[in-house]
């Protein structure tokens, strides 16, 4: 038996005024014409829903949102101070080596110096050295194709931070 209710975290979502909404969407994503499409989909009945039209959203976004996206992310290996997402979500750099947070930082900077950007991941789950791996591998990407990555990447963080945001208590 399935139930037609929306689940508490989501409908408290629904239930934000459009300010509180748009603050609370813009700490998962910085990327204002994401948020933007997000509120225009409300109410969303389940998780699959908002999930769904984040995914769409993140298809539509142009190169500046794109840009305007990826200034909310600190680079890999260098969490924001204070910020608890940022830490928690690059936790595989938390006993890394200095030698590999040393080669994270040149890395970081060779790919922000060819792209523009910094170097997006979804970190989650991801040790240092599967980070350092990934960036390895990236760097010869072209810039197109990096920034269909970066797309993709910033899904996946999109849809945690979603998650993280339902579950939290009113």
């Amino acid at each position: 038996m399935t139930s037609t209710s929306t689940p508490p975290g989501l409908a408290r979502f629904n239930a934000l005024e459009e300010h509180a909404a748009h603050a609370a969407l813009h700490e998962v994503c910085a990327s204002t014409a994401w948020a933007k499409r997000l509120l225009a989909t409300r109410p969303h009945a389940t998780a699959e829903d908002l999930y769904a039209a984040s995914d769409a959203a993140m298809a539509e976004l142009t190169a500046a949102d794109l840009d305007e996206a990826m200034a909310g992310h600190p680079p890999i290996g260098r969490p924001k101070p204070g910020d608890p997402t940022s830490a928690r979500e690059q936790r595989g750099m938390a006993g890394a080596s200095e030698a590999l947070k040393a080669e994270l930082l040149e890395l970081n900077l060779a790919y922000q110096e060819r792209f523009g950007h910094v170097f997006l991941i979804c970190a989650t789950g991801r040790t240092g050295e599967q980070m350092r791996d990934a960036l390895r591998e990236r760097i010869g990407n072209t810039p197109e194709r990096e920034r269909e990555i970066v797309r993709t990447e910033l899904g996946k963080i999109n849809r945690i931070r979603l998650a993280r945001l339902l579950e939290e208590e009113a």
